[in-house]
């Protein structure tokens, strides 16, 4: 095989060429081809800035609407059940019936109107389910 080198071998010119001195001027010419009133610029933003303060106003309508509308509700159904307090003060709380006697007022006492009637069978029933009988005969 022959050897092939690169600096021996005719070389192909481009078919490009610039013209003299086209670099040197470049900028000038260019300048000087340019318009000389320059174009106004519009940002997006101010542009739709309406459109886009309405929307952020609806979306901050949208989001409060809910809030407001649980705020009302609850404003008005301010009284409690008393079978929701008794379920809460017994299951739910740290208060046992000694703290919460000592924490109400004698007027307070007073004012509870509870009929509480119990049958002997459902008394029997506690005391037999009830393994500390002696508790709830000193109480």
């Amino acid at each position: 095989m022959k050897a092939f080198k690169l600096e021996n071998e005719p070389k192909i010119e481009s078919g490009y060429k610039t013209p003299e001195h086209y670099f040197e001027n470049f900028s000038e010419q260019l300048m000087h081809k340019l318009p000389k009133k320059e174009t106004k610029v519009i940002s997006l933003f101010q542009k739709n800035k309406k459109i886009l303060m309405m929307v952020a106003a609806v979306l901050v309508i949208a989001l409060l609407v809910p809030v407001f509308y649980t705020s009302t509700v609850n404003v008005n159904n301010n009284e409690i059940d008393t079978a929701t307090l008794e379920n809460y003060l017994s299951y739910q709380s740290n208060i046992n019936q000694y703290d919460l006697i000592n924490d109400l007022e004698v007027d307070e006492i007073d004012n509870i109107h509870t009929n509480v009637a119990l049958e002997d069978a459902t008394i029997e029933d506690i005391l037999v389910s009830n393994a500390n009988l002696e508790h709830l005969i000193i109480e």
